[in-house]
């Protein structure tokens, strides 16, 4: 069940990041409530991600660090490329989102997430199981 709450809550993730590079790109010269409020959540919500793939990632058996461990595709994504490209997709946004709200100006701050939000967004997709990665038996859901 918890691997398919993390597999699911990734399209809110993604909706939420590309929302919130949407909102920065759009709106140039204006920075609201409503994108603090949405750069926010996506960033919570990868948190969240987080702290269920850390559970995952000790309670699995996708993770084994058996002799041979980096000649199998699924055990060396899982136990490395997934983990290692999500941390540094999770440690973008955030510090993005921190660089941002230090910003003065509303053009600066939209600059800054549409940057880093952007940066983190290609690490998800590049570190996701997609099911099309055949060797990874990933799944839509």
């Amino acid at each position: 069940m918890l691997v398919h709450t993390h597999s699911g809550l990734r399209w809110l993730v993604l909706g939420l990041l590309i929302y919130a590079i949407y909102i920065a790109v759009a709106g140039k010269n204006s920075y609201e409530k409503k994108n603090k409020m949405v750069n926010l959540f996506a960033m919570v919500s990868l948190h969240i991600q987080l702290l269920l793939g850390l559970i995952l990632y000790y309670t699995s058996g996708n993770v084994s660090f058996e002799s041979g461990w980096m000649k199998s595709p699924i055990t060396r994504f899982y136990g490395m490329e997934h983990l290692l490209g999500m941390l540094a997709a999770i440690i973008i946004v955030t510090i993005g989102r921190k660089i941002a709200e230090k910003q003065e100006f509303p053009a600066q701050k939209n600059k800054k997430i549409a940057v880093w939000y952007t940066i983190g967004l290609v690490l998800i997709l590049l570190s996701i199981p997609w099911p099309f990665r055949e060797a990874l038996n990933g799944s839509w859901f």
